[in-house]
């Protein structure tokens, strides 16, 4: 890797299945040992500012967490693993610009700290790294983790897109289903795909693999779920958003969906006039209808229906019961925050 630091060959030995934390230190302290040039100052700046701004990484530890539910952690996850977390905020930087988004895990956007033209550039640049990482990988893996990582990124691309084409839609135009195919496109693809990619490095057959899928991108249509739950009904402080965002943004949602579903006459007029304002003034009575249509209640019953499914799929895989005790927890941690 002629750019940046090549991570040191951290792999584990044995059959020790670890820990989140433990995964999530590993990876820690590799993905920030990386060396980018120091010009053009502004936009290696704002490369360094949109990767220092938190999160669990998420997405690179199931890579690592899957290849470690097969057997030891191999250096071509870490390369696989950084390439998923640079896509992922690749992906979070454009989208803050498209979305209009001031804050992200509670502080300023890219776009917001430099400016436009920065933030798409700095977009790119994180986007060629990715590719930097994937082609170090050695194993005889490579193309096909490769293939899978390219599928799941075009998906995640025209999910965005369907997402942008769909706040142009009325919500009549809009079916349950469109919108459940956009989000897993948009949101689970990337979930399950690294989730794929890391049981591939670990040595997973291919029925394996699939449940991993699967898995990742049950888990990833909960997360979003709980995701849309949060903006209306979460602490803004808490989960380091600005709640109500999709409301001020008529963004289309779980949760409106289902209003706009379950609504009466009387309801969805009153809903469409809500929308057709563009102050603070109709975030309250927006609520107030969602719950009325038991919109909120609804969305935690799918997300703990999603959320068994993909508990099936783990369930599924063949290794040792003990093994998937990790992915259990982190399932728990990731969809239990709406309580």
């Amino acid at each position: 890797m002629s750019r940046h630091h090549t991570p040191q060959n951290n792999a584990t030995g044995g059959q020790a299945v670890l820990s989140f934390n433990d995964l999530q230190a590993a990876f820690e302290a590799q993905f920030n040992d990386r060396l980018f040039p120091k010009n053009p100052a502004t936009l290696y700046e704002a490369v360094e500012y949109s990767l220092s701004n938190g999160g669990k990484r998420i997405r690179p530890i199931l890579c690592l967490m899957a290849n470690n539910l097969m057997g030891p952690v191999h250096l071509d996850a870490f390369l696989a693993a950084n390439a998923v977390e640079l896509y992922h905020n690749f992906t979070l930087v454009h989208d803050d610009i498209m979305d209009h988004a001031p804050l992200r895990r509670g502080q300023p956007t890219v776009y917001k700290k430099f400016n436009t033209n920065t933030a798409i550039l700095t977009g790119d640049t994180l986007l060629l790294y990715v590719f930097e990482y994937l082609n170090c990988i050695q194993g005889d893996y490579k193309q096909a983790v490769t293939a899978t990582f390219l599928e799941a990124a075009l998906a995640v691309g025209e999910g965005q897109q369907t997402d942008l084409d769909m706040e142009a839609m009325p919500l009549s135009a809009i079916s349950y289903t469109d919108y459940l195919d956009m989000i897993t496109m948009k949101t689970a693809v990337l979930l399950a795909a690294s989730l794929q990619i890391g049981g591939m490095i670990g040595g997973a057959g291919e029925e394996d693999q699939e449940h991993l899928y699967a898995f990742g991108k049950n888990i990833g249509t909960a997360f979003q779920i709980q995701d849309d739950y949060l903006d209306c009904f979460g602490d803004q402080v808490k989960f380091g958003k600005q709640i109500c965002g999709d409301i001020l943004l008529n963004k289309k949602t779980f949760l409106l969906l289902k209003t706009f579903e379950s609504a009466t006459p009387a309801q969805r007029s009153h809903l469409e006039e809500l929308m057709a304002d563009n102050t603070i003034y109709k975030i309250a009575p927006m609520v107030q209808l969602y719950k009325d249509c038991k919109a909120d209640q609804w969305a935690i019953h799918e997300c703990q229906r999603y959320q068994d499914i993909a508990l099936h799929h783990l369930k599924s895989i063949s290794v040792p019961e003990a093994h998937k005790q990790v992915l259990l927890s982190l399932t728990d941690m990731l969809l239990n925050r709406v309580h």
